[in-house]
Order: C-alpha cells, then structure tokens, then sequence
C-alpha cells in the first residue's frame, strides 16, 4: 500500500513555521526503512498495512512533542500484491505524458 500524509502541530513558533515538527516526523520515516518520498506537502510511504501504520502512528507521536495537539492528514492506495508503485505510478504516467508527444 501507499499512504501519503501530512503531520503538524495545531499551535505554531511565532513565525507560524512548523519545519522543526515536520522535521522529527520525516527522521521517523526515514528511519523506518520503508521506501519513502517527502514532497513540500506530503511525505509517501510504501509497505504492508500495519508497518506503514505503525510509522504514521510513530510520525505523529514525533511532532506531539512539539505542540499540545497534532494534525494528521492520511490518503491510502490499498492495492494488495503492488509493490514498487512508489515510483511505478509516477513511471506509468511520464510514459503517457509521453505517448501524448
């Protein structure tokens, strides 16, 4: 499965910047060992229900830390014996932006 989500604290430094929550959350992912990718909105993830899960769940406990109430936005791709869609979906759809010319 894929799950793409989006974690923070509700209450912010003074200058509304979160990086240093987000921060913790992504060292939590990267260290999870799951194939991963982090954009400027959304960090992905790769793996079996209950690891990826478990890493979300591990994300959000990293940026409680840093703040008395956690914002989680979750997406799931649930397509059981897929692996590799990480970047098999963003191949499949270079190659028919391609195909479009």
């Amino acid at each position: 499965m894929l799950v793409a989500f989006s974690v923070s604290p509700s209450a912010s430094g003074a200058d509304g910047s979160v990086h240093d929550a987000v921060a913790a959350a992504v060292k939590v992912v990267r260290d999870s060992g799951l194939p991963n990718r982090t954009d400027a909105m959304f960090t992905t993830i790769e793996g079996e229900w209950d690891e990826c899960m478990a890493v979300v769940k591990r994300a959000c406990e990293a940026v409680a830390a840093y703040g008395p109430r956690v914002s989680l936005v979750l997406k799931a791709d649930i397509r059981p014996g897929h692996t590799g869609e990480l970047t098999g979906k963003v191949e499949r759809l270079e190659a028919a932006l391609d195909d479009l010319g």
